[in-house]
């Protein structure tokens, strides 16, 4: 029988994400155990998701998607490109312009990351009822929907334009 959850306001749903946001910071953060990942800050980190998302991504749109300024983008790439892990080009479109890509010690780091936060979740739902999981996928699901239309679909890297227009 499906249980009937209380009524609760968008407010106290908010506020329950970000305890959750802020608790997989710290499960994220533990020292040690993440000490065989590349060093990746958490900046760096969205860089490298919407470079993968937007492949040829350009410095100006990378730093709308970003919510930043073209500087501190740029000193993003700069560090991201001396560690390996992204590469610069010439546009394909305006020669004038620097198409950003993963190298492939990108997408390694990327997915080691991918595969050692999924691994620590999958830890924590060892502690979630059975019952439960199905619901909570649901959930997941909607409210990462939500927020990809909130975003829209050039933050998202689905944009149906030219990525360096």
């Amino acid at each position: 029988m499906p249980r009937i959850a209380p009524s609760v306001s968008r407010e106290q749903v908010a506020l329950e994400a970000c305890r959750l946001l802020e608790m997989l910071e710290v499960l994220w953060g533990r020292s040690g155990v993440a000490a065989s990942l590349p060093p990746v800050s958490p900046s760096q980190l969205r860089v490298l998701t919407v470079i993968e998302k937007w492949d040829g991504v350009n410095l100006r749109d990378l730093g709308e998607a970003l919510g930043s300024t073209p500087p501190s983008v740029s000193r993003l790439c700069d560090r991201l490109e001396a560690a390996g892990l992204i590469q610069r080009s010439r546009g394909t479109a305006n020669r004038r312009e620097v198409e950003l890509r993963l190298s492939p010690g990108g997408h390694r780091a990327l997915k080691q990351m991918r595969a050692w936060r999924s691994g620590e979740i999958e830890t924590v739902l060892t502690k979630v009822p059975e019952a439960d999981l199905g619901a909570l996928a649901e959930s997941l699901q909607t409210f990462r929907t939500a927020a990809l239309l909130h975003i829209g679909p050039e933050e998202t890297g689905h944009s149906t334009g030219s990525a360096t227009a």
